[in-house]
């Protein structure tokens, strides 16, 4: 009377699901510098912490008298797991199986996995590896559908819980969803890509014949587009960048992010700074040694490096406690607001109030950027997304004007409620408009007359740049305090105490209004 045949027929379906595809499909998997669902998820995940959901889903074949042939294991290998102790939720496509199809076998169990993810309140990792849909399904199904998952709430999902996309194979249609439908996302360089739709459809639909590569490599979305944040040099560092960017984040928006113990000093005062900032207006400098020299030492995570480089966005610490960072880069097009630099402002500025995470804006900014190839990529309405994105933030916001702050980009350092905590080093610089340009829009008839224009442009500059002093600025309380950049770390490492207090008041989903 026990159940010792149907325990005997579960480990036997457990090891065709371990089997995968079979071994000439994981050898053909290897062979394309690729690991396998299930090795994914034990690299990424804690040692042993991982159980699975969903094992036996899939497909069998039976006798006539009713006892299982053959199972085809599900594509897609779903379940639970910890990264440094912390609970999350696993999705990672099987291509070993039917190319990893998101339709080919049960697409009802990837939906589980991110409805599981947000029912718990943990945050949601999907490892894509998937050909996307398939004309097979057709046969299958003996009828076409119209698209759409109605049980899929990933919408709902990024208002709650961190979001995580990693592409790990060539990925087209819904895959690319998968991967984009994220607060961060990354792709493995040369092994990885992401499309609408993959080679023989573009070239069957437009005649344009590309490869994989060149339709949506590493090169294409994570250093060009922004369709993907950061680009990985292997699976491992891929596992290695997830890893470590929920570290910095909460389970979900009812909690605070996790803080650290930081050895280093909250008081640290570094002399480097008394000259970080050139004299001359137009000499560029390293903005990131500065953020290495303020956060705490070796916290720095930054996201979309290659795109909109003229303003850095990165996850950080402060006293052990988690801050998002944005900064402009005068190496990059001035620093100015790009259309590039605007969209990763909007959807960094975006994440951080999602998860309560407190900002800091290191600002240099001389204003949009100008000329035809802005006008034509639409800057200024980006520019102004970007800058209601900021201002309907309500995470706390602090910005440290290290020099320039200029135009309408430079009006939106900051949020405009509450205190709009801001200070100023001395080499602060800011106005509607800069002198040197100012002057000639306003004087360019009286430069022209002049016997000497050069000289007469100089001497113009020379008198109102007197105006331009930040401490004319703060006798009439339009800075509230300007600082030695020597003390920026100490204040910060204050600041940041503050801010989560205010955080804690906080907590729950934030709403937003339309965008320009």
């Amino acid at each position: 009377m026990s159940w010792e045949a149907e325990i005997k027929e579960m480990a036997w379906r457990r090891e065709r699901a371990l089997e995968m595809g079979g071994a000439d499909a994981v050898a053909r998997q290897h062979r394309q510098e690729k690991l396998t669902a299930r090795e994914r998820i034990d690299r990424l995940l804690d040692p042993g912490s991982f159980r699975e959901i969903g094992t036996f889903a899939g497909s069998a074949r039976y006798r006539e008298d009713a006892t299982v042939e053959a199972v085809v294991p599900a594509n897609t290998v779903i379940g639970k797991g910890r990264i440094d102790g912390r609970r999350v939720v696993v999705a990672a496509d099987d291509f070993t199986i039917r190319g990893g199809s998101t339709e080919a076998t049960n697409p009802e169990k990837w939906q589980y996995a991110d409805r599981f993810a947000l029912a718990k309140q943990v945050p949601m990792i999907r490892l894509v590896d998937s050909a996307g849909g398939s004309i097979r399904l057709l046969e299958q199904m003996q009828s076409t559908k119209i698209p759409g998952y109605p049980h899929w709430n990933y919408t709902e999902m990024m208002g709650v819980i961190p979001v995580v996309g990693a592409a790990l194979g060539s990925i087209a249609g819904l895959g690319a969803v998968k991967v984009v439908a994220s607060h961060f996302s990354v792709i493995v360089k040369g092994t990885s890509q992401v499309f609408a739709a993959g080679p023989p459809v573009v070239e069957r639909g437009l005649g344009e014949k590309v490869t994989k590569e060149e339709l949506g490599g590493s090169q294409v979305h994570a250093r060009g587009s922004g369709v993907v944040d950061n680009e990985a040099q292997s699976e491992d560092d891929a596992f290695q960048q997830i890893r470590r960017f929920l570290s910095y984040l909460p389970a979900n928006v009812y909690g605070v992010p996790p803080s650290v113990i930081s050895d280093d000093d909250p008081s640290r005062r570094d002399e480097f700074l008394l000259s970080a900032i050139p004299r001359e207006n137009r000499r560029p400098y390293d903005v990131r040694k500065i953020l290495e020299s303020v956060l705490d030492r070796g916290s720095l995570f930054e996201i979309g490096r290659h795109q909109g480089p003229s303003t850095v966005a990165c996850l950080a610490r402060l006293r052990g406690h988690s801050v998002g960072v944005l900064a402009n880069d005068p190496l990059q097009r001035g620093g100015s607001l790009d259309a590039g630099a605007a969209e990763k402002i909007t959807r960094f500025v975006d994440m951080c109030d999602t998860f309560h995470i407190p900002v800091v804006n290191f600002v240099d900014q001389p204003g949009v950027m100008v000329g035809t190839a802005a006008e034509a990529r639409g800057t200024v309405r980006l520019a102004v997304r970007a800058i209601m994105a900021i201002r309907q933030s309500r995470t706390p916001f602090v910005s440290i004007i290290m020099r320039r702050v200029f135009g309408v980009a430079g009006g939106g350092h900051g949020p405009i409620h509450g205190l709009n905590e801001r200070y100023a080093w001395p080499s602060g610089y800011w106005g509607s408009i800069p002198v040197e340009g100012g002057v000639e829009a306003a004087f360019s008839r009286d430069i022209e007359a002049a016997a000497d224009p050069a000289a007469r442009r100089a001497e113009l500059e020379t008198y109102y740049r007197r105006f331009a002093s930040p401490f004319r600025t703060a006798e009439r309380f339009g800075i509230p305090e300007i600082i030695d950049p020597r003390d920026t770390r100490p204040l910060l490492c204050e600041w940041v105490e503050e801010a989560y207090d205010v955080v804690a008041t906080q907590l729950g989903p934030t709403y937003r209004t339309m965008r320009s």
